[in-house]
């Protein structure tokens, strides 16, 4: 019996080493399933919803993660604005993540609206909230009346070298020695979504950690199918007109191949002018259309020039397909290994800071890089409270790179997954801000699209980055992977384009140095691959990978050795994190101070985990910067004895000056320390405001600073002079008589 309120169910499914507690019927009463999941103190929430048939000619599924602030225990930090605003980064990368697991697996003309709202009630900081997200999403499909050809479930893997282990669904912790970040989604024998970032993982590794993931994904799938038996909904009937299209087709195909296939796919693959607006005219409208609905006058539908298309595609597909299973053919003529044409070109705009354009076969990309100080990094407030990031990389895509028309705006999903994709594959060559004090602002343009645009941004983005002078580890080169099966025999192509992407069964991404992945991403459109697919498409991609880099090297072989005239010039100090408020001031009245003196931008944050602050001085000016440098290291400064300085005479007494020689430091020049001779006034030495250079002679417990003028070895004899005077009586009243002026002539 399916639960409802009245009759919840509590049970629990294991992952890993970790155990997810699962209520059914808890929540959304009005839903085809409710699933509340429950892992440590992290808790999500995941409604399914059903809606009415649509006429929009595709599946109409949508899938959004909701993460709220207050889940974290978080007030927006906006003085004005409360409300949790659009959906981040994050949370659509979360959903896309879902999303391209779950669509594969809906049947083909299943045209019902369905909608997937995961919401997170609560965040622990310690357990991941969309790997909950995703089993519940599992379940929910399993137990819901929506048809859907599961189960599905899946894990994030971590992996620690030092051990050679691999954690399903990790803490965040646990996942902080990894060197894989990877999501894999599945069946209970296949693999249906992957998703990864690492740190030059060699692909053996990779390998493993998809095998030990698919496992994990198998025992997980079997408790889903118990739940399902035992809670879940008959699932709703649906028309289903393939054998309706499949006649359709068959009727039409004697007029299609009145065209010219193979010179028409060609044409259309090497992106020659290809219309076949006037063909379709001239001898399908005429004659296929009447023919057809003359001989089917008494069923109610007709054909349409639109069926007639569809019917044309499906040839296309077909032959396509066919000629590189049996003949390793493709479309454009190349071997299944070959790569398409590369060029390269590097330094484009003379005002950016850096630039490159990537261009294989009709795919170009320019990607433009900015350096900026560590201060313009991107502030993120999520409900594990607020981080900065100093690396960005964003993607566009306007509708021009694919021939089309259209309105330009905000960032599409795809292309936020696309940034996120490169972003990933490039951050493990991004050099810290300890060796690179810049926030690194990435921004790929597509000018030309015909398959892996993100992969042609990864490569891109790499010599934007050297042509800028960032000093990256080591070069990132990224690669499309398709493929073709029919069940038993399959073939893996390197360097998909867009009319494979569009017939074949596979788009797997895979991005990374000569020793290792850096980055996957991989979709499917059949119900899942083996692991033997994926290790020949890894060893292919690796072959592809290490062609394309050669071609980039050629063009800019290392990182430049200097940045751009155009970029801020930043130098980095630390101070003890104790003394940032020494620095800063009351009311920011120090670091002002040195801003408007030096014209240097100064800024600085406390590095918890390293208990120190990082001061970070930016100008165009290496004469500004040097200005700000010499001011904070000298307030930052600890005092010794035989220190050195050059200060100013900023008051004068009858027993010495006092010199102030730093940003809050003075310290007392006595009469005695101003000359090897006997001095009875100061002011024949100084003067109010005169330029001094004097040496620290001593150091009080009170923390007050006794100061010479002159060098020891000078301080040394006149004490030893002073030593061999006779002594006279009434010396010391003299003296005083002579402070006072009353033994003036």
């Amino acid at each position: 019996m399916y639960p409802t309120y009245e009759s919840q169910v509590d049970t629990e499914i294991r992952v890993g080493d970790k155990i997810v507690h699962v209520n059914l019927g808890k929540f959304g009463q009005q839903t085809s399933a409710d699933v509340l999941v429950t892992c440590g103190e992290t808790i999500v929430n995941c409604t399914l919803a059903m809606g009415g048939e649509t006429d929009l000619g595709y599946f109409p599924l949508s899938v959004d993660f909701a993460e709220k602030l207050y889940a974290g225990g978080i007030i927006k930090g906006s003085r004005w604005v409360k409300r949790d605003g659009r959906p981040s980064d994050a949370s659509i990368l979360k959903s896309r993540v879902i999303d391209r697991s779950i669509r594969p697996l809906f049947p083909e003309h299943f045209k019902r609206e369905v909608q997937v709202v995961n919401t997170v009630f609560s965040y622990d900081k310690v357990n991941h909230d969309d790997m909950l997200g995703m089993l519940a999403t599992g379940i929910a499909l399993a137990i819901s009346d929506v048809p859907f050809d599961g189960p599905l479930a899946g894990v994030r893997v971590a992996y620690h070298p030092e051990e050679d282990r691999f954690i399903f669904n990790p803490t965040t912790e646990e996942q902080e020695n990894s060197t894989i970040d990877l999501i894999v989604s599945g069946g209970l024998d296949s693999i249906v979504m992957v998703e990864a970032g690492a740190q030059e993982v060699p692909e053996d590794i990779m390998l493993r950690a998809l095998d030990a993931a698919q496992k994990e994904i198998h025992n997980i799938c079997v408790q889903i199918n118990e739940l399902a038996a035992q809670y879940g909904k008959e699932k709703v009937a649906f028309d289903d007109p393939s054998e309706m299209i499949a006649n359709k087709q068959a009727m039409l195909k004697p007029y299609l191949e009145k065209l010219d296939l193979p010179g028409i796919v060609l044409r259309e693959s090497k992106l020659e002018d290809v219309d076949l607006s006037e063909e379709f005219a001239a001898i399908l409208a005429d004659e296929a259309i009447m023919a057809y609905n003359e001989e089917h006058a008494e069923q109610p539908e007709e054909i349409s020039e639109g069926d007639i298309k569809e019917a044309w595609h499906e040839m296309e597909k077909e032959y396509i397909r066919s000629r590189i299973l049996n003949e390793g053919i493709r479309a454009d003529e190349r071997a299944l290994t070959e790569i398409r044409p590369i060029s390269c070109e590097v330094d484009l705009f003379p005002r950016t800071h850096g630039s490159a354009m990537f261009k294989r076969g009709a795919t170009q990309a320019v990607t433009v890089t900015t350096l900026g100080s560590p201060s313009l990094g991107q502030m993120i407030e999520d409900m594990g409270g607020e981080d900065i990031r100093h690396y960005m990389h964003f993607y566009s895509m306007p509708p021009y790179a694919s021939g089309e028309a259209g309105r330009l705006g905000s960032p599409k999903r795809r292309e936020i997954g696309h940034g996120a994709l490169a972003e990933r594959a490039l951050l493990p060559v991004i050099p810290s801000q300890e060796e690179f004090p810049y926030t690194i602002h990435v921004v790929s343009e597509i000018l030309s699209s015909n398959g892996s645009t993100s992969q042609a941004s990864v490569c891109g983005s790499t010599m934007s980055l050297m042509s800028a002078g960032v000093p990256i580890k080591r070069p990132v080169a990224g690669i499309a992977m398709g493929l073709i099966t029919d069940g038993d025999k399959y073939c893996v192509l390197s360097d998909i384009k867009d009319v494979e992407d569009h017939c074949g069964d596979m788009d797997f991404k895979v991005a990374g140095t000569e020793y290792g992945i850096t980055a996957l991403q991989m979709d499917i459109k059949i119900k899942g691959i083996s692991l033997e697919i994926l290790t020949k498409a890894l060893a292919q991609a690796h072959e592809g990978r290490l062609f394309i880099l050669d071609k980039m090297l050629s063009c800019i072989s290392a990182p430049r050795d200097h940045i751009s005239q155009y970029a801020p010039k930043i130098v980095q100090l630390t101070i003890p994190a104790d003394r940032i408020g020494e620095l800063i001031g009351p009311g920011g009245k120090n670091i002002k101070a040195i801003i408007e003196k030096s014209g240097a931008e100064v800024d600085v944050e406390e590095n918890e985990e390293k208990k120190i602050g990082e001061v970070n001085i930016a100008s165009q000016s290496q004469e500004a910067i040097d200005t700000a440098r010499a001011m904070i290291e000298a307030m930052m400064h600890v005092d010794a004895i035989g220190d050195e300085f050059d200060g100013e005479v900023t008051r004068i007494e009858n027993y010495g000056c006092f010199v102030k020689y730093g940003p809050n430091k003075e310290g007392l020049v006595h009469v005695s320390a101003m000359s090897t001779e006997y001095l009875d006034d100061p002011h024949k030495v100084v003067q109010l405001g005169q330029q001094v250079h004097v040496r620290i002679s001593d150091i009080q417990p009170d923390g007050k600073v006794k100061m010479s003028f002159l060098t020891a070895e000078q301080e040394a004899a006149s004490r030893g002079n002073r030593a061999n005077k006779p002594a006279f009586k009434g010396g010391r009243q003299n003296d005083r008589n002579r402070r006072r002026g009353f033994n003036r002539r």
